[in-house]
């Protein structure tokens, strides 16, 4: 199915919008235009894969409706990246964008998407591993911001501030999202918590992590004046940040969603009007929807359950369930204990070999203020079973991540 190209309509619509950082719709236009004659004097044509190796800007987005618009298929390249990794994320590309392109020149641009043609190839974090390719759709990207439009609404006047990688599902999405609303997307190049407090005096919606979040918080942030919400998600959620930011007066609408999924797979609880969501004879999360990559079923390897109102809670990853003395250990149930306790910033939870107990309940904390081991251990065994309780704990400065936020536990 053919539908008018995203950037198209928006400019054709609302030319002088905001589209991305102070850059109008029909400035974009233009500009893609030049890019799109740019990439075909290069020697892209339809259905090459082009990657994007620039920083998160007008740069970026222009470079990736100038692709889009060359009817080829972007390829975001993670900058932090090493050789070997780059060198794997771009294999297959016939062409690297790697400098900004020209914004002025004569090019054309296709004026339709067609909804079943690959639109981007998204590597997911490496969370559990080496990075895989996820192939999206223009119909996958459609789906999810139409489902995410409805779970969340559409202010004509939307601001979404991104601080997420546009490399990351996550960022990205709300980039093509603002092209299919003709809304107004507000990049950061990189996190940093004084340029996100300021773009958030007139932000309506802002994508977060939980580690991004608690710096907000510990910086200060109060009672945004325009915010609807922070659509927050990309890692498991502790209670205790929720009750922060209700205190502080910041809205909170938590999300689950993967990379297979073009973002989104749950929001506010329910799922996205578009997507079906199942639990397996075994707990595992399966989600049926036109947002997964290529169709079907997807098993996602996350543990939930579905309370009575609909709405989908994850309790952990098949793969960091702890097995200790025969009884199952959700990480994340023992972390967001520990996470309660005041002097606690940040916990991680993962089974260590015991030769008496086949695993060990072990954990690794980030402290926010003075606290030991038996103090910590102490609040854990007034709330957990005994057999969750951390058999030891250890202190870092900071916890392994992805540069998503996900947590790397593998890296414990």
């Amino acid at each position: 199915m053919l539908v008018e190209a995203w950037l198209e309509r928006a400019a054709r619509t609302r030319p002088d919008r905001e589209a991305v950082n102070g850059l109008s719709y029909a400035q974009l236009r233009e500009r893609a235009r030049a890019g799109a004659g740019a990439l075909a004097a290069r020697g892209v044509a339809p259905g090459d894969l082009v990657g994007i190796a620039l920083a998160p800007g007008t740069g970026f987005v222009t470079a990736l409706h100038a692709v889009w618009g060359r009817g080829a298929v972007a390829v975001p390249v993670d900058l932090r990246l090493g050789a070997d990794e780059r060198a794997h994320v771009q294999r297959g590309c016939r062409l690297v964008v790697d400098a900004p392109l020209p914004i002025e020149g004569d090019g054309a641009l296709f004026a339709t998407h067609d909804l079943g043609a690959p639109a981007a190839i998204i590597h997911t974090s490496g969370s559990t591993g080496a990075p895989k390719p996820i192939e999206l759709t223009f119909g996958n990207w459609l789906w999810s911001a139409l489902g995410s439009g409805v779970a969340l609404g559409v202010d004509p006047g939307e601001r979404w501030l991104c601080p997420l990688p546009l490399t990351h599902v996550g960022g990205l999405s709300i980039v093509v999202r603002s092209a299919i609303y003709a809304t107004t997307a507000v990049v950061l190049q990189r996190w940093n918590t004084d340029a996100a407090l300021e773009a958030l005096r007139d932000a309506t919606l802002v994508s977060s992590v939980p580690t991004t979040l608690a710096r907000l918080l510990d910086a200060g942030w109060r009672e945004p004046p325009r915010l609807r919400t922070v659509l927050l998600g990309g890692a498991a959620i502790a209670p205790a940040l929720l009750d922060r930011a209700r205190g502080a007066g910041v809205p909170v609408t938590t999300t689950y969603g993967m990379s297979e999924a073009c973002s989104q797979i749950t929001t506010g609880g329910p799922p996205l009007f578009c997507t079906r969501v199942d639990i397996a004879p075994d707990g595992e999360i399966v989600v049926s929807s036109p947002t997964v990559s290529g169709g079907g079923p997807l098993h996602t390897g996350d543990l939930g359950e579905i309370d009575e109102r609909g709405h989908l809670h994850v309790t952990g990853r098949k793969a960091d369930t702890i097995i200790t003395g025969g009884e199952n250990v959700a990480p994340t149930e023992v972390e967001a204990v520990l996470a309660g306790h005041p002097a606690v910033a940040e916990a991680a939870v993962h089974g260590r070999p015991d030769p008496d107990w086949g695993e060990a309940v072990v954990a690794t904390v980030v402290l926010r203020a003075a606290a030991t081991e038996d103090e910590l251990r102490a609040h854990a065994a007034a709330r957990l079973a005994p057999y969750k309780v951390p058999k030891a704990i250890a202190f870092a400065e900071a916890l392994p991540r992805t540069a998503s936020g996900k947590l790397l536990r593998r890296a414990l």
